[in-house]
């Protein structure tokens, strides 16, 4: 039997590990750091270094899964393809549902008339001479997201235009019925939408593991993690990366339950980006009901229920406005500066002892820009065009890449479509000072902290005495602001009604800080977490026992919890799934909306059961391609019939069916 190899690309690392074919014990694993903007050198370097440290040759791997946490950063930044949404039969105040019109941000939107109603009748026609006009205005697209009114329930003119709109433009079109089965027009265009915006980003990493495993002669089966823990093969991710949001999250639970014997517990995974908190049941992964949530964005995504902060290793510092200096960890993520000396030492160091010269801080607080594009990117307005042009040549200081103080909202704008990436310092840098860590450039670190030091607080004063000092505040904020998420999470999910406060408001309450600090008074408190703490990520270990003392609770950090992600990534089973209503819009009238249309029959009980049977054949369909010989079929249904004066009245009935099964280890080869 073929061995196993597992893949997790982080924001900031790309692990790969080595399992036995029968997934029961780690052979090897490494870890590289992720490469922008090609991601093929990160890939290369993490899956030749697992398969060394493993022993094992190229050719005897027989199956790779792929984890990432690429979509769910870009929708934490903000980041992606410019869009346009195709909005059929809906009008332009229902952009302002959802959160729609945020997750646009100014992309271009299409209004059509069109769509059907409950039934799936038609209720106006599809203007294919208006689109076609209105895509040929359009300037600087990578894809379109297609939505239509009640396309659940009759897919046909979102399929129409995406037909249209393909054959004009060639570019990558998004459904929305592809992606859920549920009613929710704006929540489904927004669904799309961010699916669309991910096409390239995903398509990208897909392609570049796809071509290192060719190059080294790995003849094997490519599977990604979807955002409920399940595989899918890595042509579906293609097109519909939307699905692939938590993957990286729910592969680190599956690595939790696989590494460890606890149950139950809350799996905290920081990575460089973000920190990821699931709660374990019985062994599985919670899965959020209302749709993943990333971001901001309630998206009909199924997936763990992850709840997703902007804290990491390579999170932002920054001092908040007071008199008593405090600092506060991200949500944007920057490079290290140990790590960008390790690349451009010349650059940083004497920029650092430049700056170190002055008597306080440079203006520019000692931060780099670097580009991240391959050539100069195109449609830029005048100021972005300025910044890019002075980082034709690489990397830059601050200072010298945006010469003005207007100039500042044109990079932070280049940075938030992933262009550009700025380098200050991090926990990363704190953990180097500190000497947690040693594995980039501890001088430039403690050069930068020592910089960042000199920052003045509200009453005058600097933040910190010296580097060593501030990179303990740094530790020590990592530490609490972990706590902090872990609280939200716990009252988020906890069984009891906490009335109208909301997880945050509880977790900051003075009776919850009082019980976590044990206050005995004329009122005595005490607060602990009910369940242990799994935590994972490489810098698990250096940051999360203090968490564990903060929370009066066990904190359990497992042995290769660095690659838990790349583990859980291969010990997955494919879940292919699929849900479909039967309505009755008139009397002795029944329709099936099938994936293919509807379809109307004159009982309840036989548009109930050709339902089932298309809903397993396509699922079957899909776990087959997926590489599953012998899927195991579940059906549940959710049948609304009452007794209305003696007769026995339909309502409706909404399906779904599952097809699960491990997929085969080897590929089909000629």
């Amino acid at each position: 039997m073929g061995h196993l190899l597992g893949i997790d690309t982080g924001g900031t690392y790309t692990d790969a590990a080595v399992l036995d074919g029968d997934a029961t014990r780690v052979l090897g694993h490494a870890k590289a750091l992720t490469s922008r903007p090609d991601l093929s050198v990160g890939v290369a370097g993490a899956i030749d270094a697992a398969l060394s440290a493993a022993g094992v040759a190229p050719r005897d791997i027989a199956m790779v899964s792929l984890s990432t946490t690429l979509a769910t950063n870009a929708l934490v930044e903000g980041q992606g393809g410019r869009v346009a949404l195709v909005f059929i039969g809906f009008d332009a105040a229902e952009l302002t549902r959802a959160g729609l019109d945020t997750a646009l941000n100014g992309d271009p939107v299409i209004l059509l008339s069109g769509g059907h109603d409950h039934a799936g009748v038609q209720t106006a026609v599809l203007d294919l001479d208006l689109l076609a006009a209105r895509v040929a205005e359009l300037e600087g697209v990578t894809g379109f997201a297609v939505a239509a009114r009640f396309a659940t329930r009759n897919p046909a003119h979102e399929r129409a235009a995406r037909d249209a709109i393909r054959a004009q433009t060639g570019l990558p079109v998004t459904c929305s019925f592809e992606l859920s089965a549920a009613l929710g027009g704006p929540k489904r265009a927004l669904t799309a939408v961010l699916n669309a915006r991910l096409i390239g980003m995903v398509a990208g990493l897909i392609d570049a593991v796809e071509a290192h495993l060719t190059a080294i002669g790995t003849v094997a089966r490519l599977m990604v993690v979807r955002g409920d823990g399940a595989l899918i093969p890595a042509d579906l991710a293609r097109r519909r990366p939307i699905e692939t949001i938590l993957s990286g999250p729910a592969a680190s639970v599956a690595g939790a339950g696989w590494l460890t014997d606890t149950p139950n517990a809350l799996v905290s995974d920081i990575g460089g980006t973000t920190t990821d908190i699931c709660q374990l049941i019985d062994g599985h992964p919670r899965i959020d009901p209302q749709g993943a949530l990333v971001g901001g964005y309630r998206t009909m995504v199924e997936a763990v229920a992850m709840r997703t902060w902007g804290l990491g290793g390579d999170s932002a510092v920054s001092l908040v406005p007071g008199l008593d200096g405090a600092l506060h960890l991200g949500p944007r993520r920057v490079m290290p500066v140990s790590l960008l000396a390790t690349t451009h030492p010349a650059l940083v160091h004497t920029a650092l002892d430049q700056a170190l010269a002055q008597v306080g801080p440079p203006l520019d607080g000692a931060e780099f820009v670097l580009p991240l594009w391959a050539s100069l990117p195109p449609a830029l307005d005048k100021r972005e065009a300025a910044v890019a042009a002075r980082l034709t040549n690489g990397p830059q200081r601050m200072g010298d890449a945006v010469t003005t103080r207007i100039e500042m909202p044109a990079l932070m704008r280049l940075v938030a479509r992933g262009l550009v990436m700025i380098a200050g310092i991090t926990p990363s840098d704190a953990a180097h000072v500190t000497g947690l860590t040693d594995q980039w450039d501890t001088d430039a670190a403690t050069k930068a902290l020592t910089l960042f030091a000199r920052r003045r607080r509200g009453d005058g004063q600097r933040i910190a005495a010296d580097a060593e000092t501030l990179a303990h505040m740094i530790i020590d904020r990592v530490t609490a602001q972990t706590a902090d998420c872990l609280l939200q999470a716990a009252f988020a999910d906890d069984s009891n009604d906490w009335g109208s406060e909301t997880p945050v408001a509880l977790s900051r309450h003075p009776l919850t800080r009082a019980g976590l600090g044990n206050h005995d008074g004329l009122i005595r408190t005490s607060l602990a977490l009910g369940v242990p703490v799994i935590g994972l990520g490489a810098s698990a270990a250096s940051y999360y026992g203090p968490v564990g003392a903060a929370l009066h609770t066990q904190v359990i950090v497992p042995d290769h919890a660095a690659v838990a992600n790349a583990i859980g990534a291969v010990v997955g089973q494919v879940a292919q799934h699929a849900t479909g209503a039967v309505t009755t819009p008139g009397a002795g009238r029944f329709v099936a909306h099938l994936p293919d249309g509807p379809v109307a029959h004159g009982t309840a009980d036989d548009a109930i059961t050709d339902l089932t049977y298309a809903l397993t054949a396509h699922v079957t369909t899909l776990a087959t391609q997926s590489g599953v010989t012998d899927p195991q079929i579940t059906v549940e249904r959710d049948i609304n019939r009452a007794q209305v004066e003696g007769t026995d009245t339909f309502f409706g009935a909404t399906l779904r069916v599952t097809a699960r099964g491990r997929p085969r280890i080897a590929k089909d080869t000629p």
